[in-house]
């Protein structure tokens, strides 16, 4: 027998979508916002040498500055007041987690609901500010050691770059927020997204056009294209794969009535983290080299030696890459999901996993079972996310094809779509409580 939301979900159509004109304003609301996002990229910072700065990018864009650039959509290459992106905000993310596991402090804000989860954002908000000052700080004095891609060098400048970065990435955080709130999908993730989706189009065509001068062959151009399209394929299959534990709940009596027992699921998704890892991955990778990029073979040797070692596709680099993809899978998943609150939830409902005993053995189970799916999934992270790499740093095509940049806009994209057809379902909800209400009344 068909379920009503199965019903609503298969009769979902452009006329139920014509008529949500909640979700439509949605929609236009994140759309504008994504649109001043990109009109941010093109703003430089004040002070830069345009000519120097794409001749020193041009000489840089093969190793992590070109990754950096991918995920602020364009903003690296021409020194836009979004270069930093939300990449400050996303470090200052992990740190305050981590701070979380070993602060009594934060971990009872954790514990006191709505107000506490405000307090750790604005503890966030001030990570945040401190690494973006940091971050910029270095981004200046790298500037003015690299040739005459600074106008002016000095004080002033280095000044100037900290404040319009610091104020950059201030201001994405704050609209992603309000995307999040206002608008539709994850506001910091969907930022993410357009960036990787709009340096897309060029990727497509220098690749082509270097299969033109041949440079690339046709037979690995194509190559690369099926191996992106499997990639897609195998996040689709990965991102949907669900165990469900089989939940019953007994026979009840409330007053003079019996209630028939019931059986349900708890689904526990393969990849519980989502595209959380690789970013988190990415930040810690690029936080401490950001600035090497731009004095490679002018500061210490020691610091030459550490961008060649972190260089994309370099073996230490992937291995780093690897094993943070790995912790954060775990611990991510840990952060989302907390096995005894929902073995406490299923009990006070009179809900029990067949052959475990409810409470403390159940949220034993329900931790065994979701620790052995979460070492698939950081497996299938980690090798969707690098074997890809390996293959195209060895071939020299742009990195847009690379596992991060699809398993990024594949989950963007599965997770907004999802949260529109939400919107849509309770938009039709509403239609048909009032219709009956309506019909009600008629009958009254």
């Amino acid at each position: 027998m068909v379920s009503a939301a199965e019903q609503l979900v298969s009769n979902l159509n452009f006329a139920a979508f014509a008529k949500a004109d909640e979700l439509k304003k949605r929609i236009w609301f994140t759309l504008g916002a994504l649109l001043v996002y990109r009109l941010g990229t093109y703003i430089p910072i004040p002070g830069v040498n345009p000519q120097a700065l794409a001749d020193l990018f041009q000489q840089n864009q093969s190793g992590i500055l070109g990754m950096f650039n991918m995920f602020s959509g364009g903003a690296v290459g021409r020194m836009a007041i979004f270069a930093l992106n939300i990449m400050p905000y996303i470090s200052a993310s992990i740190i305050i987690q981590l701070l979380t596991t070993v602060s009594p402090h934060l971990e009872q804000l954790k514990k006191e609901g709505e107000q506490g989860r405000r307090q750790i954002n604005q503890y966030t908000r001030y990570g945040t500010v401190v690494l973006a000052a940091l971050q910029g700080y270095g981004i200046a004095v790298g500037l003015e050691g690299a040739g005459n891609a600074v106008i002016d060098p000095g004080m002033f400048f280095r000044l100037t770059t900290v404040i319009t970065l610091v104020g950059g990435t201030v201001f994405l955080m704050w609209l992603g927020e309000q995307i999040t709130a206002r608008g539709v999908g994850n506001g910091i993730s969907l930022i993410i997204f357009a960036g990787i989706v709009a340096q897309l189009p060029s990727a497509i065509a220098g690749t082509l056009e270097l299969g033109r001068e041949g440079a690339l062959s046709t037979t690995l151009i194509i190559g690369i294209l099926v191996m992106a399209v499997v990639v897609i394929a195998v996040i689709v299959f990965m991102e949907r794969a669900q165990r469900r534990l089989l939940v019953q709940y007994p026979k009840r009596q409330v007053g003079n009535r019996m209630f028939q027992g019931d059986a349900s699921h708890l689904p526990l998704k393969l990849n519980s983290a989502g595209v959380i890892p690789p970013i988190f991955a990415s930040s810690l990778l690029l936080l401490p080299i950001t600035v090497a990029n731009f004095s490679a073979g002018q500061g210490p040797e020691w610091l030459t030696t550490v961008t060649t070692m972190l260089g994309r596709g370099a073996p230490l680099h992937i291995a780093i890459y690897v094993a943070l993809i790995v912790f954060f899978a775990f611990f991510y998943t840990a952060v989302v999901f907390n096995p005894e609150e929902t073995a406490d939830n299923l009990k006070k409902y009179g809900g029990f996993i067949p052959g475990i005993r409810p409470g403390k053995r159940t949220a034993e189970y329900i931790d065994y079972v979701l620790t052995r799916i979460t070492v698939v999934g950081a497996i299938y992270l980690a090798a969707v996310c690098v074997l890809p790499e390996v293959l195209v740093s060895t071939a020299g095509v742009p990195f847009y094809f690379g596992g991060t940049s699809l398993l990024i806009v594949v989950s963007v994209t599965m997770d907004t779509v999802a949260q529109v057809q939400s919107h849509l379902l309770a938009h039709q909800y509403e239609g048909l409580i009032k219709k009956a209400r309506l019909r009600g009344a008629r009958r009254r």
